[in-house]
């Protein structure tokens, strides 16, 4: 089975799998429908299937954002104990589609605040200034959003102007606009026409590019912050949950690791095989970052060595092609490291 075919099944898999611990939660949740009360401080939102990620972003969030955000998590492996999150709500929930999640959670939790704020929980906030940044973006007249990491392969045009897509992986909203008057979900689409920077055209639009779209197209402002300033406020990885499926389904390292070794090197210049081992290389910072703030590493019995991952690290390398390296892994990592 190919590597893109395997992970499909995986997603299903797992979500399946992990219903037993978080079916009963999410109909709790339905049917109390708990939001937050009004204040003036942003809702900030994250949802998790890795646990130790988990445990790094929480201790980021409450050195450098402390109290001046509500946080809420969705735990969607089951595994959380709240009793390790202060000052955060953990809700257990089904894992469905992001896009779904997010709009719950904006739509109904956060529905008595004005600013409602998304961070994929690869994305690690290390600068307070953050939420200055958000503020004073959204105080602007007619600003919908404002993103920390828009995406950068593919571009709107729209009336002769291009705009970069803001991408939900790091972003605030102005409710009022995006829910309350638009009423807009962030829910995924297809005939994304628009055009490609690299590689082979989107045709699809993911989380939040449809209701960008809209948004643009309707005269309202997207902030984004500037490539050159995003490093100061947030470090992370992306593409995360599919190297989780497969070190859920794998019982040991080595079964881990053969499944890299066994790919032609021609498919390492494809996007699902490197995408999968920059993830796996991600997790093995995250773990060194979970057992510095914890004292032991978080048990992932599939997860190979440090020395392991380099090896396939240095025999891959070199078939990725001009355009691709792990460098930047290493760059997110080091920052991470550093703002512990």
């Amino acid at each position: 089975m190919s590597p893109h075919l395997l992970l499909q099944s995986l997603f299903k898999r797992f979500s399946v799998s992990t219903a037993r611990r978080t079916l009963l939660p999410t109909i709790g949740f339905y049917l109390t429908r708990p939001a937050l009360p009004p204040s003036e401080k942003p809702a900030l939102f994250t949802m998790n299937i890795l646990p130790p990620m988990m445990t790094v972003w929480h201790h980021c969030v409450r050195k450098y954002l402390g109290d001046r955000v509500d946080t809420v998590m969705f735990d969607c492996s089951g595994k959380l104990d709240p009793a390790e999150f202060p000052g955060v709500r953990v809700q257990k929930f089904l894992n469905v589609y992001a896009a779904t999640k997010s709009d719950i959670f904006l739509n109904r939790i956060a529905k008595r605040r004005r600013i409602g704020w998304l961070c994929d929980d690869d994305i690690f906030l290390i600068n307070g200034a953050a939420v200055d940044r958000v503020e004073r973006e959204l105080a602007i007249p007619n600003t919908a959003s404002v993103s920390f990491r828009p995406r950068t392969w593919w571009h709107f045009e729209i009336d002769g102007k291009a705009y970069p897509p803001s991408s939900s992986y790091c972003i605030a909203f102005n409710r009022e606009i995006l829910c309350d008057r638009e009423r807009l979900s962030l829910a995924p689409a297809n005939g994304n026409n628009h055009p490609s920077d690299m590689g082979k055209p989107p045709t699809r639009y993911d989380t939040f590019d449809k209701a960008n779209e809209i948004l643009l197209k309707k005269g309202y402002r997207c902030a984004i912050v500037s490539k050159e300033t995003e490093n100061t406020y947030i470090t992370g990885f992306s593409g995360m949950s599919g190297t989780v499926m497969l070190l859920w389904h794998f019982s040991t390292p080595e079964e881990t690791a053969d499944f890299f070794h066994s790919q032609p090197m021609e498919k390492w210049q494809g996007n699902v095989l490197y995408g999968t081992f920059s993830a796996l290389l991600a997790i093995q910072c995250i773990q060194e970052c979970y057992t510095k703030l914890k004292g032991r590493p978080y048990l992932l019995p599939s997860l190979p060595s440090k020395k392991v991952l380099w090896d396939i690290r240095r025999s891959c390398e070199p078939h990725l092609g001009d355009a691709r390296s792990f460098t930047w892994i290493d760059e997110a990592g080091e920052r991470l490291k550093g703002a512990l």
